[in-house]
């Protein structure tokens, strides 16, 4: 049973560091993206203020919600391989 709670511990933790590098790693691409839109359509005004919207628009987006499939995606696995080992 203490092997179980260490891996769910360890598992946990490592889901996070990986969740949260990712999560970083999409909005760094998401603000360069914005960026080259903004040169790209030679935009006049307030640079930064159409950055920080469009980051606050995909605060809310499909995109930001499926980086949670990080933590789903290996639980869910891990239980399909220790039921098929188990009983199959």
């Amino acid at each position: 049973m203490i092997a179980l709670l260490q891996l769910m511990v360890g598992g946990f933790i490592v889901l996070t560091l990986v969740y949260i590098a990712l999560s970083f790693y999409s909005r760094s691409v998401r603000r360069g993206k914005l960026k080259a839109e903004w040169d790209e359509e030679g935009m006049t005004g307030d640079r930064e203020a159409f950055v920080r919207q469009g980051l606050k628009d995909y605060d809310g987006s499909l995109r930001r919600k499926l980086i949670l499939g990080v933590y789903v995606v290996p639980v869910v696995l891990i239980g399909v391989i220790i039921y098929l080992v188990n009983f199959y």
